[in-house]
Order: C-alpha cells, then sequence, then structure tokens
C-alpha cells in the first residue's frame, strides 16, 4: 500500500479503538454509579465484580459497535476534511473511488473483528453478564418459565410439569404423551421427576404407564421406576437470553431442536442468529455513508457532519430496534427483520457515494 493508504488506514483503525476506549469507561461509570447501591448491599465479592464489569465491557461493545464505528468514521474523516487534506489528495489525481480504498480495508478488519466478537466472545461475556445480573439485580425476577411449562420435544412427544425447579433439576406433576398418526399411544405421569447426573436418567415417583388399546388400556404402575427420555430437563425451560450466549454452531444446533419442539420463541432465536451475519455487512455500509457524508468540507464545520451522522445513527437503530420487536413479537419473518435496515442504508450508502464522487 502507498502512503495515502497507510495514513488514512491508522486513522481508522486508531479513532475507532480510541472512541470505544473513551465510551466504553463511560458506560461502565453511569452503570455502577446505578449499580453501587445493591452491590454493596449483596456484599458481592471484588472478583466478581471485577469479572462483571470484564463481561459489560465485551457485552456494551458489541452492542453498540455499529455507532462507535460510525461516529470515529465521521470524527476523523471531517478533520481530514477541515484541514482540506481531501482536497489535495483529490487535486493530486486520485480518484474517490481510489480514496475509498483504505476505508474499505479497515473496514475488512473491522467486520472480521465484529465477526469473532459476535460468533465466539459475546456469547460468552452474554453468559456472564446476564446470570450477573439475574442473580444480583433481578433477583426478584424469573429468566426462565417455572410454572405450567408444555413443550413438545420432538414429533411425536410432549411433556407437561405444574412447577419445574432447575437448580433442582425436578419437577412437580410430570406427564408425557407419546402420539402416532396423531393418534395417543400412550401416557406416562408422575407426582414427581428428578434427572439424575450420575447415570444420565430419570427417576419418577409414583409412576403410572397407560398404554391405549383397542378395547382396554394396559396399565403399568410403580412407586419408583428410573428411566431414559431424549431430552434435558434444562433444555426444557431455556432462559431468555439463552440465544445470546450460544456460539454460532451452538445456536444452529439449538434453533433446530427448538423447531422440532414446537417453540414459541424460534424468531427471537433467529433474530439473534442472522444479525451475527448482518453486523459485519453494516460494516462496509455505514463506513461508506460517513465516508460520503464527511468528505466534503462544509461551513458549519465538524459540527454539522457529526450531527448529521448522530441522526443516521439513530434512525438506524430505531430501524433495527422496531424490526427486531416485530420479530420476536409476531410472526414477522426475522431474516426481513435483520437484513431490511441494511437494504435500506446500502441503498443510501449508493445514493450518497454517487452524489460524493460528484
Amino acid at each position: 500500500m502507498k502512503i495515502l493508504d497507510w495514513y488514512i488506514l491508522k486513522r481508522y483503525i486508531f479513532t475507532f479503538f480510541m472512541m470505544l476506549l473513551l465510551f466504553i469507561p463511560i458506560g461502565i461509570t453511569v452503570n455502577l454509579a446505578e449499580k453501587i447501591g445493591k452491590i454493596l448491599e449483596n456484599e458481592i465479592p471484588f472478583s466478581e465484580v471485577s469479572m462483571y464489569y470484564l463481561d459489560f465491557t465485551i457485552y456494551f461493545a458489541n452492542l453498540l459497535f455499529p455507532l462507535f464505528l460510525f461516529l470515529s468514521v465521521i470524527w476523523f474523516t471531517s478533520k481530514l476534511a477541515n484541514n482540506t487534506e481531501i482536497i489535495a489528495f483529490l487535486s493530486s489525481g486520485v480518484s474517490f473511488s481510489r480514496f475509498l480504498r483504505p476505508y474499505i480495508i479497515g473496514a475488512v478488519i473491522i467486520a472480521i473483528i465484529a465477526l469473532i466478537l459476535g460468533m465466539y466472545l459475546g456469547p460468552i461475556a452474554s453468559k456472564g453478564y446476564n446470570e450477573f445480573n439475574y442473580k444480583y439485580f433481578k433477583s426478584g425476577k424469573k429468566d426462565r418459565q417455572s410454572r405450567n411449562v408444555y413443550r413438545q420435544i420432538n414429533d411425536n412427544d410432549f411433556i407437561y410439569v405444574s412447577y419445574f425447579n432447575i437448580k433442582d433439576k425436578r419437577g412437580n406433576n410430570f406427564t408425557l404423551e407419546h402420539y402416532e398418526d396423531n393418534k395417543l399411544e400412550y401416557k406416562i405421569s408422575a407426582n414427581n421427576i428428578r434427572f439424575i447426573e450420575k447415570d444420565s436418567t430419570y427417576r419418577l415417583v409414583n409412576y403410572v404407564k397407560r398404554k391405549v388399546g383397542d378395547n382396554n388400556d394396559i396399565l403399568e404402575i410403580a412407586r419408583r421406576k428410573d428411566t431414559i427420555f431424549s431430552f434435558d430437563l434444562e433444555d426444557l425451560t431455556p432462559v431468555e437470553y439463552i440465544a445470546e450466549t450460544l456460539s454460532y454452531r451452538q445456536l444452529t444446533t439449538f434453533i433446530r431442536k427448538e423447531k422440532e419442539r414446537g417453540s414459541s420463541n424460534i424468531g427471537r432465536y433467529e433474530l439473534v442468529k442472522y444479525k451475527k451475519w448482518s453486523l459485519p455487512v453494516a460494516v462496509f455500509i455505514l463506513t461508506i455513508i460517513a465516508v460520503a457524508v464527511s468528505s466534503i468540507k462544509r461551513r458549519g464545520g465538524m459540527g454539522v457532519n457529526l450531527a448529521f451522522g448522530i441522526s443516521i445513527a439513530m434512525i438506524y437503530v430505531f430501524f433495527d430496534k422496531i424490526f427486531g420487536v416485530m420479530a420476536e413479537q409476531s410472526d414477522f419473518s426475522p431474516i426481513i427483520a435483520v437484513w431490511f435496515p441494511n437494504v435500506i442504508f446500502g441503498i443510501l450508502a449508493g445514493y450518497l457515494l454517487y452524489n460524493a464522487k460528484r
């Protein structure tokens, strides 16, 4: 690469990470000021608090990744424009497309970081962040369904428990119904069900199995019975934020199993899955918009570019949240909800880039 490429690329990477280093401590400070009372009240060990804020840092960075990038590109490109450096570059015979090349190289680097963060580091941080929140800050709230749990676990089997305790891996008033060709074949019921980790079996208390016959039903009764089922008790009521805590491969497997069980939260899970891919693409789109907007020297200076950039960023977040809620709360397609903002802003990026070249 030439001197121009290195100059812009270094400014691109440096400004982005400086933006992270600037805003993340502010986020930690605001969060700590809000939570310090509960931290002291619960006498939380310093090691746990430190780990929480490490997870918070990664979680916060992953959540606002596009905004940090967008604002950092507008910031340093506006400075180049105000110092008439961009005019000097273009006057020397460099085309706008050639001027844009180091930005695209920088976007590739940041997109790879975003991909790794979303696929692997983000889920680990999200798990620690949410578990800490529910343990100490939301102790009165449930992070999963615990009463009247009814789920389809495969094409033929449906289970129900009136109360479920994930800590003890125990459920009350358990029933399992097995169907073949939409006809009930047998039904298993028990007062209690408990998972025995030692040998990966389930212990049923006051076990009753009723096999439906053409003329008479066959009953099998036992005071206690240890058996094997094709489900894990912990999978029956996954935590609300489960999708955020899984790597891409784990999430794909989890969604497949949930579809087989007829889960009503598939839209929420697929939304998280598609966002892992849409974020790196958004890096390129927002980079192009930021360059196109801030590469022109304006009468109002850098403030006008920043104001315009922040407005676009807020609109992007608005679209992202609105369509995300629609996918979670209705039958709206998750893939459309995730990619629609990128398509709209991709068209905007193309339009702004065309005018900037002119």
